[in-house]
């Protein structure tokens, strides 16, 4: 079957993308890897001891970055990893499989929590591309209220959160939301995020508490 021009394009950046290509040869699974790092660089979000949720996160690649940084010089650091989609084991980090939004799956991830609440919630999640703009805002919108609503259920008080978020229909008022359970917002856009795309990274320090 032909590909279509927009696949094509999609393809050949992908292949000369100098991040792909670094994240092959720093043995990330992912490019978006280079996202966190720059944020984290940023933001100093995480740090050894530190109990990380990780939302959407497969194949692994924010992961990756995170288990060194909370486990390194500590034995009390840890990731908690969720995703509809399988993920290779990544030692450092336990993964549950499946949809946070079922309450069996939410409930696995409480339990996986024995009682502790987290240090920072993260989400790269994005959902199924229709190619219809709206639907397909209003569906990324829905995920990161789902992350805000999970970051809002487990995180410390003065924990950090951060989500991807395409901007358009509902994205200021989805900031403004953040706004309300942190004492400081920023939004940033990594070098690693493609130039032509509408995400950012919503990134949120200090939670007030519930």
């Amino acid at each position: 079957m032909a590909r279509s021009k927009s696949s094509k394009k999609w393809l050949e950046e992908h292949v000369n993308d100098p991040y792909v290509k670094k994240a092959k040869a720093d043995g990330y699974r992912s490019r978006a890897s280079y996202k966190l790092i720059e944020i984290n660089e940023k933001d100093k979000l995480f740090r050894p001891g530190n109990v990380v949720m990780d939302l959407g996160s497969a194949p692994g690649g924010w992961s990756q970055v995170l288990v060194p940084l909370v486990t390194n010089r500590s034995d009390t650091g840890r990731v908690i990893a969720s995703d509809i989609l399988p993920m290779d084991s990544i030692i450092g980090a336990t993964f549950i499989q499946g949809d946070f939004t079922e309450n069996a799956v939410y409930e696995q991830i409480l339990q996986t929590l024995e009682g502790d609440k987290v240090d920072a919630v993260v989400s790269d999640m994005a959902p199924n591309i229709s190619g219809v703009n709206t639907t397909d805002q209003h569906a990324s919108i829905y995920l990161v209220e789902l992350a805000l609503d999970m970051a809002r259920n487990v995180l410390k008080p003065g924990g950090s959160f951060c989500a991807k978020v395409f901007q358009g229909v509902g994205y200021e008022e989805y900031v403004k939301d953040v706004r309300t359970s942190f004492d400081k917002v920023l939004v940033r856009k990594p070098a690693a995020s493609r130039p032509r795309s509408r995400e950012v990274y919503v990134v949120a320090k200090g939670f007030k508490g519930a």
